[in-house]
């Protein structure tokens, strides 16, 4: 798959998490066979109980769009297909699916968090907009078409629901905070993920993207100090220097000891 992390698109975000979906669609993937093939099965024989044809074409443009389920997303296939509990995967899902999203990762962790870790309570579509407009003024990013105000009302609105819909926020009309907790197992995945790219244990700890799951450095470490007490994981801190082993050698290989 061509790297879209840097691309800013609005029709992902507007057609929703569809977390559900794709849980049901990855539980039912066979990894023997390419992702045209999943896809085009999907859509002779609609597993799904579509509402509409439209329904059920978009949802099949958003899986190619989103994932690659041979590569870099296989982990979430193993785990659907395994039974996985739904709450484990979803926070899993959403970590895979900003590899490519820009705008759900960058919306998370530059504008979401720092509001919740100031202590804002309440967020609404019209607090997402000066956000929306701040992205054109950036060179690091690509952004292939021009929004109107309706579209621009659709993100936001798209952006805080997807929220919602991962268990960060509650409410419909404005949306609130919630009290949020990751699982331990999906935790531990994610420190294997994190890993896998970055060694250091304390950038690790620092990794920006814990924020999309509402935890700043502290939040990581005291959750690493709980594991290592009920031996989950060893987690040692003297000064400057850390150590941190983990149950596997991968997210991956983490994901076949979860699956089996």
């Amino acid at each position: 798959m061509a790297s879209r992390a840097q691309v800013v698109s609005s029709f992902t975000v507007i057609k929703g998490t569809l977390i559900e979906p794709t849980y049901q669609a990855f539980a039912l993937w066979d990894l023997t066979l390419t992702k045209k093939q999943n896809l085009d099965q999907f859509k002779a024989t609609d597993p799904f109980g579509s509402r509409t044809a439209n329904w059920l074409r978009d949802l099949i443009f958003t899986l190619s769009r989103r994932y690659d389920p041979s590569g870099r997303d296989r982990p979430l296939v193993r785990l659907a297909a395994g039974h996985c509990p739904l709450e484990v995967w979803r926070p899993l899902l959403l970590w895979h699916m900003t590899r490519d999203e820009f705008l759900v990762r960058d919306f998370l962790v530059n504008f979401l968090y720092p509001l919740h870790a100031d202590g804002t309570w309440r967020v609404r579509t019209s607090d997402v907009i000066p956000y929306l407009r701040g992205l054109h003024g950036r060179t690091d990013i690509a952004i292939k078409e021009a929004w109107s105000e309706d579209t621009e009302d659709r993100v936001a609105s798209g952006l805080l629901r997807l929220a919602s819909d991962f268990g960060l926020m509650t409410g419909t009309v404005s949306r609130e905070f919630v009290s949020y907790h990751l699982p331990e197992a999906a935790f531990l995945y994610l420190l294997h993920a994190i890993r896998d790219h970055e060694p250091n244990i304390h950038r690790l700890v620092h990794n920006p993207e814990w924020r999309m799951f509402l935890m700043g450095p502290e939040d990581v470490q005291r959750e690493l100090f709980r594991l290592h007490q009920f031996q989950r994981v060893h987690y040692e801190v003297a000064g400057s220097i850390a150590q941190l082993r983990l149950p596997c050698a991968s997210a991956g290989a983490y994901a076949e000891e979860m699956a089996s």
